[in-house]
């Protein structure tokens, strides 16, 4: 291991699960090689924000959540900062909003991404809050069981709070402006599947329904739809989505498109200054998963140790619990031009669609069973032929295979 004092000075910024997987990563593929710190703008180590609709419906508790406690980056002799946001980046110096300033040899940018806040009238309103956080979901749970609060945005965020405040027992309409749920990952068929499957948990979907304003004096009482129709509510979670955070990499010289810009080697513009997870854009793409996320996190491990890594890029897929239903999708599961298989069972509720495109299948929507999931996954990121299971590839991977 290389003397302390001849160590190169390793700063993260962004304590969040992309951030942290990296330390991971890092710890397997080089121990002790960097002095490592990590900050984090909130006052928590890192957590799962994949669970916050579990801890918001009260399922589980803020320890659960935790992915690794304190006083594991201390046995790592890694400095953890919490509490504290980074402001600027100049000449190897990274400044924080305390006064302090970090001397680096090397920069991570894992600063994730920020809630989008609609231009609404009315959103500097009390009650009105966005879904990112641990503190979010605190303004969430301060609310009385029973009350009515309104939704907006029928993406996963969206459906992900409707579903955790309808579980803490608050009367729930979420709003979408879309004329289906999630419609950058499931079809018509399966966002209507969905969107039944939310209705029988006491939520009022309403789609193509556009928010104009929301109403109030001094706190939210009702949002105000483009007909003009009042619905009361006594908060307003906006869940419209996400936008990469690259105020950082701007302030360093880093190229930005839509995300922070990064090569195969995870490398932005700036020589010493790497980006990964939401916050990076990589082929033009900015994918805001996890999965390709951790498989970011291991190339760039790779690369700060010093050995050969490139990260091609990850396959577009969602294979998660929504609300309670299992819902799965990847690639080009709209499939124009191409050949789609329906399997529909109405009893269960569950939804299959396949899209076959000369031979290879290319898309994938699964809805209500998703056992299969990583089997369509793998034909599609492959390519391989699946014109000799053709017939039963709907019925899943045991029957196909057999076949």
């Amino acid at each position: 291991m290389p003397q302390a004092a001849h160590r190169e000075r390793l700063v993260v910024v962004g304590n969040g699960m992309a951030g942290l997987r990296l330390l991971e990563e890092l710890e397997a593929a080089c121990p002790g090689r960097y002095a490592t710190t990590i900050v984090g703008a909130e006052p928590e180590p890192a957590y799962n924000r994949v669970l916050l609709s579990s801890l918001l419906a009260g399922e589980i508790g803020a320890a659960d959540i935790v992915m690794r406690p304190r006083a594991w980056y201390e046995e790592r002799g890694i400095a953890l900062v919490t509490g504290v946001a980074a402001t600027g980046v100049a000449a190897g110096g990274l400044a924080l909003s305390d006064g302090r300033v970090l001397a680096f040899d090397k920069l991570v940018l894992a600063t994730g991404a920020e809630p989008v806040v609609l231009p609404l009238a009315g959103r500097e309103l009390a009650g009105v809050t966005t879904f990112r956080t641990c503190a979010d979901v605190a303004r969430m749970q301060a609310i009385a069981p029973g009350t009515a609060v309104a939704v907006i945005g029928g993406g996963l965020l969206g459906i992900e709070a409707a579903y955790g405040l309808a579980r803490a027992g608050l009367g729930v309409t979420l709003v979408h402006v879309m004329d289906r749920l999630m419609e950058r990952q499931l079809d018509a068929q399966g966002a209507a599947l969905l969107a039944a499957a939310l209705e029988g948990r006491g939520i009022t979907v309403r789609l193509a329904t556009q928010t104009r304003a929301i109403c109030g004096d001094g706190k939210v009482e009702a949002i105000e739809t483009d007909t003009g129709e009042r619905i009361p509510c006594a908060l307003v979670a906006m869940a419209v989505g996400v936008r990469p955070a690259t105020g950082l990499a701007a302030m360093a010289g880093a190229a930005v498109g839509r995300g922070i810009v990064v090569d195969d080697a995870m490398r932005t513009s700036v020589p010493g200054v790497f980006a990964l997870g939401d916050c990076a854009e990589h082929r033009g793409l900015c994918y805001g998963l996890v999965e390709p996320a951790y498989a970011q996190a291991r190339v760039l491990a790779s690369v700060l140790a010093g050995k050969p890594a490139a990260y091609p890029g990850s396959v577009l897929a969602t294979n998660l619990k929504v609300s309670g239903v299992p819902v799965f999708s990847a690639g080009d599961f709209e499939g124009r031009g191409g050949e789609p298989v329906v399997l529909r069972d109405e009893s269960a509720p569950s939804y299959r669609k396949l899209v076959l495109r000369e031979g290879r299948l290319v898309g994938a929507v699964l809805v209500g069973d998703t056992r299969d999931a990583a089997w369509y996954a793998d034909l599609i990121s492959s390519g391989v032929s699946v014109a000799r299971m053709r017939a039963d590839l709907a019925f899943g991977r045991a029957w196909a295979e057999a076949a």
